[in-house]
């Protein structure tokens, strides 16, 4: 990546007071300068040189700065080129515009202007050498797109389900809501001998118990009112493949005995029926709990625990893994310009910076649905600040009331912060305990002192 300060800058004018006085300011910027008083001698540089940006006189003898310019876009198509003139027209500028000039800056100009001009063109490149080294790293994970990452711990964990995905054993993945433990859950399948069978899914927390058992093991016909004809479970339909079971620890006791004994068994009894019927399933469940405590809790049998964490996968929050969030960033862009017909290329650098710094409790999915909106609303190449949601793109510090005009003491603040980050979760306690850093317990706890104290 091109540093605005360290970036390799071509300087062409054939007026050598000019030239002398723009290398001179140019070099106190930081930049590694090349001058020369020639358009052939420039012409020679582009060909043995790389460099990220041009500024070039426009009315020069023999090889002018459009004749520079036209050699730029074919030797090195990246570079931004600035023109310079005495003859300011607006025919010339707009020629050289047309052509792909980066700006047109006329004499005589103010050292402040070509020193911004410049520092702008750097940026520019700067942007097209990282979106470029993005997507360089992000053709490496095409087939399972959004588990891309270079963070070591992803890395590591990667390579250990891949290593276990060819076993029939089971699988427990933990991890917060919005890391990705369904995408995880499919890659042990598409890398496991199971590949070519069904990948079936079932949020176990999006049921009561009775639908659920009828979502999982089916009923024959006329197993109660209004079942007309049999029906097969999500465990029959996913035999000879995997069954993803997500936030297994809101299963009712009751069902987690009848999952048990069909994993013990392998053979499942539809409601209604008396004749069990075999399958061959692989079993993969995940949550976003803390599993051990609802163990010791009683809310998770601990036989069932251990039939299913044969083998442990914990997915770390997009907290613990900001590097990973350009690379993402690149990667939803082009995904959702792509199914919006639109162009939205990259993100500025203020946009980037206030996503870097955004604490993300929604993780990779909520980074995902914050650039799907921004290519919603963007007309342009580049996802700016505006694009974002006011609270990320100017985040404030939560107001505390002082009570009684007085300052307030460190007991109420914490109050007033656990009030306020629960309201920013919208009451889930256990998204705010995730945001506040702490257990769900412990917030419990807190929460229950302040309601005994008022």
């Amino acid at each position: 990546m091109t540093d605005a300060h360290t970036g390799k800058l071509l300087i062409v004018d054939d007026e050598k007071v000019a030239l002398k006085n723009l290398e001179h300011v140019m070099k106190k910027e930081g930049y590694a300068v090349t001058a020369t008083q020639s358009g052939s001698a420039a012409l020679a540089l582009l060909e043995k040189e790389s460099f990220d940006v041009v500024l070039t006189d426009l009315r020069m003898e023999k090889v002018d700065g459009m004749k520079v310019l036209d050699a730029c876009r074919k030797l090195a198509p990246d570079a931004e080129v600035i023109m310079i003139t005495g003859f300011a027209t607006l025919e010339s500028a707009v020629e050289a515009m047309k052509f792909g000039a980066f700006h047109y800056i006329a004499k005589p100009f103010r050292l402040e202007e070509v020193r911004a001009v410049v520092a702008e063109a750097m940026e520019k490149v700067s942007l097209k050498h990282e979106n470029a080294r993005l997507r360089e790293q992000l053709a490496q994970w095409q087939g399972s797109p959004e588990l891309i990452s270079q963070d070591p711990a992803i890395r590591r964990l990667l390579d250990t389900a891949r290593q276990v995905a060819p076993s029939e054993c089971s699988v427990l993945i933990s991890g917060q809501s919005g890391t990705g433990k369904e995408l995880l859950a499919r890659f042990v399948h598409q890398h496991s001998k199971r590949a070519d069978g069904p990948f079936l899914a079932v949020n176990c927390g999006a049921f009561n118990e009775d639908l659920l058992a009828n979502e999982l093991f089916g009923h024959d016909k006329g197993a109660f009112t209004g079942a007309a004809e049999s029906r097969k479970g999500l465990i029959e339909a996913a035999s000879g493949g995997t069954l993803f079971l997500d936030e297994i620890t809101e299963m009712s006791p009751a069902m987690q005995a009848k999952l048990l004994r069909v994993i013990q068994e392998q053979e499942v009894l539809r409601l209604g029926s008396t004749e069990p019927v075999r399958v061959n399933v692989r079993f993969i469940a995940a949550t976003n709990q803390d599993i051990r405590q609802s163990v010791e809790t009683g809310k998770v049998r601990q036989d069932l625990y251990f039939r299913l964490n044969v083998v442990a996968l914990h997915l770390p929050p997009l907290a613990e893994r900001r590097q990973d969030i350009p690379l993402l960033c690149q990667h939803f862009l082009a995904k959702h310009s792509a199914r919006m017909g639109k162009t939205v290329t990259h993100l500025s650098r203020e946009t980037l910076s206030a996503l870097m710094n955004y604490g993300f409790p929604g993780n990779v999915r909520e980074l995902e649905n914050l650039l799907a909106r921004g290519v919603a609303v963007t007309d342009g190449p580049v996802l700016e600040l505006a694009h974002l949601p006011e609270e990320i793109a100017h985040p404030e510090r939560p107001a505390f009331d002082k009570p009684e005009g007085r300052i307030p003491t460190l007991e109420e603040q914490e109050v007033a912060y656990i009030r306020w980050v629960l309201a920013e979760a919208k009451g889930n306690q256990t998204l705010a305990a995730q945001m506040l850093g702490i257990d769900r317990v412990s917030l419990w706890r807190k929460l229950k002192r302040q309601r005994a104290e008022n």
